[in-house]
This record gives structure tokens, C-alpha cells and sequence, in this order.
């Protein structure tokens, strides 16, 4: 585990300074705001500390301890976070029914409420299975590292040093390889909306704090799914992004629905498409499978996509 993973897991150990009350720190991100990913992850630690096991039940359905873990968020990112203040999360106890908990969580910052989510926990149950198969993809140990391809990219002049510098800090806890060029290597050129990219952590995984491990998981792709689930919208007008600034956006809302089990610390595959683009704001949906082909995660998002103004 790396000095960079560390700090992710320590930006997730809330503070809990009332029952249904949690501190967050923040840090900068590549843009001037807190990363949206980043709260949504914290919100969804905070919402995930006040559930609580289930007890045993008497006709044996569930044992005692069995552990309820997210089955869908949906969020809104109301106002930008500022990186250089800590964030209040605050838990409301919406439903503790018998096989679903429902939370409520609001992030604030200055006085002002940031960001709202609602999550929904399911203790495990079993039932009808199917799923879409996995897209075909090349092997992600044969693809470029962020650590190989960025340099590269700021040498080549497709990026400014300095933002090829923050994008390598902002994503050092996470392995995160394109299967094909990123958008601000190919500004100007017109490509299919679809993007692909592989990632992990950097570095094995155990329980951290208060955080048992199947929802840290859960958590740290939570995290990791708001990083480039916009980028086939750019591709599809040929635009780089905020990293060479022919754009300018902003994540608006977030849902994501967690199917199968999965560890963050082995190789997923987050394949990603863009629908439509209008009235300023774009559309993307995700699909995250594990190595073996199982689809653990549906994301879809919307965000702001506008074109500067001369």
C-alpha cells in the first residue's frame, strides 16, 4: 500500500462528533473545488456507520451480525466544496425496516448544505439472476500506467506540465489505465462516445477504522466511479476536457446500484457511454465488471458540459 492509498483510507475515517453527526477533511483536487467523488464517498461512509447489524431472526432467514450493505445511492452536488475546510455530514435514520435501511445524508460546508444523498442497505438475500455480458477488453497489465502515459502526454504537448503533474498526484491511490487514448490526447478528433478504462488500488486492502472491508469497497469505487464517467461525452464533440480548457463542467447528479460483491483492490473494468449531450449538460452511464465477468455496479450521471464563452 502506498503513502498516497493511505491517505485515501485516512480522508474516509470520519470523525464522529455526535451519533448521526461526522467530520470529513478535504484536500485539493485537479480543479479548484473539492473532488465530487471524494464527498460522495465520505457521505456514503457516514451513512454506512449508522446501520446497523442485523439481529438473528427467529425463522433463521438472516443470522445474527449479518451486515446490510449499500444497494443503490442517489445523489446531487448542490454547491462547489472548498478543499481547505473540513465537511460536516450529517446522518438522518430515514427507514430501519426488515430487510432494507434507507439513510439520508447532507454534506455542509460554511453554513451551507454541498451536497444531499440518499442510500438504500439490503441485508444479502438470494433470487433471480442475470446480468449483460461483459464487453471485450485487452488485458489491463498490458496496458500503459498513469505513471508511463502522462509525462508522455505533457512532453508531446497534449498537456501543460503542471496539470499532468496534479492528475499524477490527484489519482496516485488508484491504478487507473485507459484502454484507449483519453480525451485530452485527441482534442479535435471526433471518436464514438464510448471509453473504457481499468483500475485498483495501489496496494491490498483490509478494514479500515470503522469501515468493515465489504463497504470500504463499496465506498472506494463510489469514490473512484465520478473520476472519468464524463469523458465519452467529450469524446463524442472531440473536446479534452477542464485539462486543456475547451470545456467547462461539473458533475450535477450521481445514482449508482451495487448488484454483486467486489474488491476494490482487484482489476475492474468501468465501461462507459454517453447517450446524449444538450441544454449545457451531458449524460453518462457506467458499467462496472470484475475480472471474472461479473457486473457488480451500474453508475449513471449527469453533468454540466459547457463550452467557454469568448
Amino acid at each position: 500500500m502506498n503513502d498516497a492509498l493511505e491517505s485515501l483510507l485516512d480522508l474516509l475515517a470520519l470523525e464522529r462528533i455526535e451519533q448521526d453527526i461526522f467530520r470529513g477533511q478535504s484536500r485539493a483536487s485537479v480543479v479548484p473545488r473539492v473532488f465530487g467523488g471524494q464527498v460522495a464517498a465520505q457521505a456514503l461512509v457516514a451513512a454506512g456507520r449508522t446501520v446497523p447489524a442485523d439481529p438473528p431472526r427467529a425463522d433463521g432467514s438472516a443470522p445474527a451480525g449479518e451486515a446490510r450493505l449499500p444497494h443503490s445511492l442517489h445523489a446531487y452536488f448542490l454547491r462547489p466544496g472548498d478543499p481547505g475546510a473540513p465537511i460536516v455530514y450529517t446522518v438522518d435514520r430515514i427507514r430501519d425496516g426488515r430487510s432494507f435501511t434507507t439513510r439520508r445524508v447532507v454534506a455542509v460546508q460554511h453554513g451551507q448544505p454541498i451536497f444531499h444523498l440518499s442510500a438504500s442497505f439490503q441485508v444479502y438475500e438470494e433470487g433471480l439472476e442475470h446480468q449483460e455480458p461483459m464487453p471485450p477488453a485487452p488485458d489491463p497489465l498490458q496496458l500503459p500506467t498513469p505513471a508511463e502515459t502522462l509525462p508522455r502526454h505533457a512532453a508531446e504537448g497534449l498537456l501543460a506540465p503542471d496539470v499532468a503533474e496534479r492528475l499524477l498526484e490527484a489519482r496516485a491511490a488508484i491504478d487507473l489505465r485507459y484502454v484507449d487514448e483519453p480525451p485530452y490526447a485527441t482534442v479535435g478528433e471526433v471518436r464514438e462516445p464510448r471509453s473504457q478504462v481499468w483500475f485498483r488500488t495501489q496496494g491490498k486492502l483490509d478494514d479500515h477504522g470503522e469501515i468493515p472491508r465489504p463497504l470500504l469497497d463499496i465506498c472506494l469505487v463510489t469514490y473512484v466511479s465520478d473520476m472519468t464517467l464524463l469523458d465519452s461525452i467529450l469524446l463524442a464533440h472531440g473536446r479534452g476536457g477542464w485539462a486543456v480548457g475547451d470545456v467547462v463542467g461539473a458533475s450535477l447528479d450521481h445514482a449508482m446500484w451495487f448488484h454483486r460483491p467486489l474488491r476494490a483492490d482487484e482489476w475492474l473494468l468501468y465501461d462507459q457511454e454517453s447517450p446524449t449531450a444538450q441544454a449545457g449538460r451531458g449524460l453518462g452511464k457506467g458499467r462496472i465488471f470484475t475480472a471474472d465477468g461479473q457486473l457488480a455496479v451500474s453508475v449513471i450521471q449527469e453533468g454540466v458540459i459547457r463550452v467557454p464563452r469568448d
